[in-house]
């Protein structure tokens, strides 16, 4: 998994797109998933940025500690999503009826 600086206080962690993103702050450190609500969070380690459709974030607090088994599961899951997420290509809908020829043929 490659590391990426994305500011003076946050890292992009990427394998096949974004996984997760660190960030630091004064009292957290928050850990956010780029498709964390598609993943599964048996062990219900996301606590923060719920309400969301896309992300969930892991809230760190000084002192508290997270389940590594846990942790590892979601960072395998979140590879496992951005690999099958890059692997599958629909195609595109054919362009209507004549729209790509005329707009070519009005540049000549």
């Amino acid at each position: 998994m490659a590391r990426r600086d994305a500011g003076p206080h946050a890292r992009a962690h990427h394998a096949d797109g974004i996984v997760f993103t660190g960030e630091t702050y004064t009292k957290v450190v928050k850990l956010t998933f780029a498709y964390g609500a598609s993943l599964p969070d048996p062990a219900r380690l996301f606590n923060a940025s719920l309400e969301g459709n896309t992300r969930r974030a892991i809230d760190i607090r000084e002192g508290e500690k997270i389940d590594a088994r846990a942790f590892k599961a979601l960072v395998k899951a979140a590879v496992a999503r951005n690999v099958a997420a890059r692997t599958y290509r629909p195609t595109s809908p054919p362009c209507p009826s004549g729209s790509a020829t005329s707009a070519s043929a009005s540049t000549r």
